[in-house]
């Protein structure tokens, strides 16, 4: 298929690979309850009352090989917004497990997103196109399967968003409001509200994740377990060869080596996740699940956008490295017998442990234009600079983005070097005292390196920006495009699709974006803190 070889959403042809290649729930009552011995169980989406198209990403219908749809009403908004099952389709709610927090849920599954099929993309490659959203399935526990406007429209950007910031991720293709109203706890405060009601359509190679295994294991069901791990590995994976226990080694190391790079790659552009339950984890080493996450607004390793992890604070910043890890051992437990080798897990568990360390050792001396000199911070650089960070509030994305500015030769003020940061600082005049000396310490340390690497000016300045994107989906900037939303107005997710689509670019005449979080927004809900229901 050529690039302009576009077809009509209404003409596709969809695949069932996954539905035909693994155990179907034989019940087909579609009301919550546990699902023994299957892999997924037929489900259709519940019809709404008004499906009006809202958005749609241009790149991502490209490389469907779709043409793009007109907005508001229609054919192709009925399909995406649940209410209508196009010939071909089988669509289906998929059954998992999940440690989440840190204990075992259970069964878990499916609980508001079903898959309707699968289509080939213009490069010849499967894709799955899944409704978020779409109603209740077998999976939903005491939920509605519903999804809101806010978190909808947050799942589409932050999709998107991620992948042209160069993140491992899933994708979204559209925005659906769907006329109905939802009813939502935002913060399980007991101040329930009726929400307008919303489906993103994502789009992903598979949403196989770490507790599709988990479940078969912890259920005993080794056929499925097994079949599972040898059609993802013939069809995601077949680089590796035909399963068996050393390919099923090679496998767990390449899922280990993936979910490394995912998260340093995270950790570069100040992404938390929010909720890495391993059921949000997925085989493929995608960003999965976009519920409540967040960007620092201000550089804190201990910082986490989940008002149900704000005791613990499990899955923040910091801490994201350690989780990928724990949950990559979750794995390996469920995936033992097929291996064999409890040698063959630990080493895969090292390739994490080894490929995360390269990976964000090098990102950071990208960031900093610096030498990378084998992982080690042999001079206190880093870790020094994480330390002055978050003293006091300042920005990491302006405050990394910024560096390229600051005077590096020899002779240079404190003064000259400080002044192109101060917009990174929440509180400028802290640069007066003595912050602004330990800064100004670092500084001159810095530049002493950066001379003593010897690269062209151009050259270094070019790699940081590659690294430091301009623009990322701040959370205030975000709520923002939600509430014009919520009125109708859908201009702000445009230009926000449009500038996310270049983050790295300047983009002077969205400067606006380039800023840090106003004070309204500091106890705005959505803006500072999220729930899983956000």
């Amino acid at each position: 298929m050529t690039a302009t070889a576009f077809r009509p959403f209404e003409s596709l042809e969809f695949d069932n690979l996954f539905v035909r290649s693994h155990a179907a729930d034989p019940g087909r009552a579609n009301v919550p309850r546990q699902v023994p011995g299957a892999a997924f169980s037929h489900v259709s989406p519940t019809p709404t009352r008004a499906p009006a198209l809202l958005a749609w990403s241009d790149p991502l219908g490209a490389l469907l090989g779709i043409a793009r749809p007109p907005l508001g009403e229609g054919p192709v908004a009925e399909v995406l917004g649940g209410s209508r099952v196009l010939p071909g389709m089988q669509p289906y709610a998929a059954r998992y497990g999940g440690h989440q927090f840190g204990q075992w849920a259970g069964q878990l599954g499916d609980g508001r997103a079903i898959t309707l099929g699968e289509i080939l993309d213009t490069t010849g490659q499967r894709q799955e196109l899944q409704l978020k959203g779409a109603g209740r399935t077998p999976y939903s526990r005491h939920a509605d399967g519903r999804a809101v406007l806010r978190s909808s429209v947050r799942e589409f950007l932050c999709s998107e968003a991620m992948h042209h910031l160069g993140i491992p991720t899933t994708r979204a293709l559209s925005l659906v409001a769907t006329g109905d109203g939802v009813v939502r706890d935002m913060f399980y405060d007991g101040n329930p509200q009726t929400e307008p009601g919303a489906v993103v359509c994502r789009v992903a190679p598979s949403f196989v994740r770490f507790g599709n295994f988990e479940i078969f294991a912890a259920e005993n069901e080794a056929t499925n377990l097994r079949t599972l791990a040898d059609w993802v590995i013939r069809h995601h994976y077949p680089e590796l060869g035909e399963p068996g226990p050393a390919t099923y080694a090679a496998w767990f190391k390449e899922i280990s080596r993936r979910t490394a790079v995912m998260v340093a790659h995270w950790m570069r552009v100040g992404f938390v996740h929010g909720v890495m339950n391993t059921d949000n984890m997925s085989i493929l080493g995608l960003t999965i699940d976009y519920g409540p996450y967040g960007w620092l607004e201000d550089f804190d390793l201990g910082w986490t956008p989940n008002t149900t992890d704000a005791q613990g604070r499990r899955y923040c910043y910091g801490q994201q490295a350690q989780i990928a890890y724990w949950n990559l051992t979750r794995l390996a437990g469920a995936l033992s017998e097929l291996v064999g080798d409890d040698d063959a897990l630990r080493a895969g568990l090292e390739t994490y442990r080894v490929t995360f360390g390269d990976s964000w050792s090098q990102m950071l001396a990208d960031k900093l234009g610096i030498t990378d000199r084998g992982g080690d911070d042999e001079d206190g650089l880093i870790t020094d600079l994480f330390g002055l960070l978050q003293q006091t509030e300042t920005d990491m994305t302006i405050f990394f983005r910024s560096l390229t500015a600051v005077p590096l030769g020899a002779g240079v003020s404190a003064a000259e070097q400080i002044a192109p940061l101060r917009d990174a600082f929440y509180d400028p005049a802290a640069l007066d005292g003595p912050h602004g000396g330990a800064m100004a310490d670092w500084l001159a340390r810095y530049a002493a390196r950066v001379r003593e690497d010897g690269d062209a000016a151009a050259g270094r300045i070019a790699r940081m920006n590659a690294a430091n994107p301009k623009y990322v989906l701040r959370n205030w900037i975000a709520q923002q495009a939600i509430d014009a939303a919520s009125t109708g107005d859908t201009s702000q997710i445009e230009r926000l699709l449009d500038v996310l689509r270049k983050p790295y670019d300047e983009q002077p005449e969205h400067a606006d974006l380039f800023a840090r979080r106003p004070d309204w927004a500091r106890s705005k809900p959505g803006c500072s803190a999220l729930s899983c229901s956000s």
